[in-house]
């Protein structure tokens, strides 16, 4: 299994799943659950401002951080019950998705995109390795398959958070929310880690020796 970097990744649990419940159960008495909701969107939205002025690169990365802040912000905005707030966030998530599955109707699909970015991050010579790797059929169908999963997981999400905003109490909605994300993205980052040691074996038993 791939290495976790627990210093790294639990300031983001704590940024994404522990801080907005806190807020949210501290405000609602106040805020009424519509405030304490926008409230609890605070830490998550401040941590990816924090990523993406760490990484201060302005690439499909960052584009899509920038999106998904827009997108969570401009749901925040306007009338309607709390109910109705959690729907309009989770649909920043199906907006994501639906931009997955669209970028297959291109010759770049989204995942070959993010891939290069990150590649980029650590050198120019890194990313134009991997585009010459990437160039490849057997890579290029890949890349296309990880898109639809990733694309057709966070639509799912979406579906399942929207479901739960209808069917739940706001509170537990708050709560499981972000942990229902979490599993999602879980399973696909399991998923797509299996397909790269696959891609790798094959590449390993096609070399010569």
């Amino acid at each position: 299994m791939p290495h976790i970097n627990w210093r790294m990744l639990l300031p983001e649990l704590v940024a994404n799943l522990l801080l907005p419940w806190l807020l949210f159960d501290a405000c609602v008495a106040g805020w009424g659950e519509r405030g304490a909701l926008l409230w609890s969107a605070l830490p998550p939205t401040l941590w990816s401002l924090w990523e993406l002025y760490r990484h201060r690169k302005l690439d499909t990365m960052s584009l899509l951080v920038l999106g998904g802040i827009a997108l969570s912000l401009l749901a925040m905005l306007g009338d309607g019950d709390s109910r109705w707030l959690l729907v309009r966030e989770s649909l920043v998530t199906g907006a994501i998705g639906l931009l997955f599955l669209l970028t297959l109707l291109t010759r770049t699909p989204l995942v070959q995109r993010l891939a290069l970015a990150a590649a980029a991050r650590q050198s120019a010579a890194r990313q134009q390795e991997l585009q010459a790797t990437l160039s490849q059929p057997l890579l290029a169908r890949v890349m296309h398959q990880m898109t639809l999963l990733w694309g057709g997981g966070l639509l799912a999400e979406c579906a399942s958070r929207i479901w739960l905003a209808f069917h739940w109490p706001v509170a537990s909605v708050v709560a499981i929310g972000p942990w229902l994300s979490y599993s999602v993205m879980g399973l696909m980052a399991g998923i797509t880690w299996r397909w790269r040691q696959q891609l790798r074996a094959r590449a390993a038993a096609a070399s010569p020796p």
